[in-house]
């Protein structure tokens, strides 16, 4: 299992595992595609192929879509602060955190966020009189979410990036393609076929986040995870560059992203973000210090704080 530095983030491409936070998430069951289930105070619980969808809340459409084996409990406090002024959309994929889906053998990234598209097409835009959706993505999430402003700009009003990279790749050196990591990529996923399990080594978890309680709900979240799942998605992951789409995006973008100095000086890490959003000509980026790849974990009242301005349109950062 490789590890890879890379500004000021020591990430694995085979984990974006999630952590709780403080905030209780309640009960939510399991729903079958194309079923929708009422729960408690007006939420629903929409059931799709790839993915289900825990709506709640009042106000303009808000879509936070988890990381690589993350499920919903990611975003706790971030829906404890928000469902109050925000009708939010909370994403998991099926097979971190719901029944995995039966056909996992193929692409599922691509599908993924096709089927996230017509969700937000659907449920959102069609259903409030052509109002767009804001969409916040961390990790793989934020990959989905760079996808989503490129492609579908009738339906993302603006987006949030939260610790994610255009091409993933550039892990591996600024010279990296798709062609040439696609070896690797098949490799790591078969290893992580044949050994059945999300179980993370201490080397790995330190580089999810700066708290001992934060890895350890990593840890936890990674041995939920089915295998089958994360396999597939780490070699869509490795293998998807949207670079090339990134000159499309025309609404406003934060790229928000944390700075450990202990591991890279922060003018460095700040420099290698923007050259990896090179031709990106609406991203705003933002720093959060002391902090790791789970920057809500880590840093949660800054990384509240941060929200708040996106969600605002006011983020006073730097271009």
């Amino acid at each position: 299992m490789k590890v890879l530095c890379f500004l000021g983030l020591v990430a694995t491409l085979l984990l974006s595992a999630c952590t709780t936070t403080n905030a209780v998430a309640p009960a939510v069951p399991n729903t079958a595609r194309g079923e929708r289930i009422d729960l408690p105070d007006g939420a629903q619980l929409l059931g799709g192929r790839h993915f289900t969808v825990l709506v709640e809340g009042q106000g303009r459409d808000v879509v936070l879509i988890p990381g690589l084996s993350t499920p919903r409990t990611v975003w706790n406090e971030t829906r404890a602060k928000l469902k109050g002024r925000y009708r939010l959309h909370i994403i998991q994929i099926r097979g971190f955190g719901d029944e995995p889906m039966s056909d996992r053998d193929g692409p599922l990234l691509e599908p993924f966020i096709r089927e996230l598209t017509d969700y937000i097409d659907d449920e959102i835009v069609d259903r409030n009189n052509h109002q767009k959706a804001i969409v916040i993505g961390h990790s793989l999430g934020g990959l989905a979410t760079m996808t989503l402003a490129a492609r579908y700009p009738q339906g993302v009003e603006k987006a949030m990036i939260i610790d994610s990279l255009p091409f993933f790749g550039l892990l591996f050196g600024p010279d990296t393609t798709v062609e040439t990591l696609q070896p690797q990529a098949a490799a790591m996923r078969d290893a992580l076929i044949t050994k059945d399990s999300g179980e993370v080594d201490d080397r790995t978890l330190q580089t999810m986040s700066r708290t001992a309680a934060g890895q350890d709900q990593v840890a936890a979240w990674a041995r939920a995870a089915d295998t089958g799942t994360m396999a597939q998605l780490t070699y869509d992951l490795m293998t998807t560059d949207v670079r090339p789409l990134l000159p499309a995006i025309i609404m406003p973008v934060t790229m928000l992203y944390p700075v450990d100095v202990s591991i890279m000086a922060e003018p460095r890490i700040t420099e290698m973000y923007k050259a990896a959003f090179t031709g990106a000509k609406t991203v705003t980026f933002e720093k959060i210090d002391d902090s790791r790849h789970f920057i809500m974990l880590d840093q949660p009242k800054a990384f509240a704080a941060s929200v708040e301005r996106f969600l605002q349109g006011n983020d006073g950062k730097s271009k």
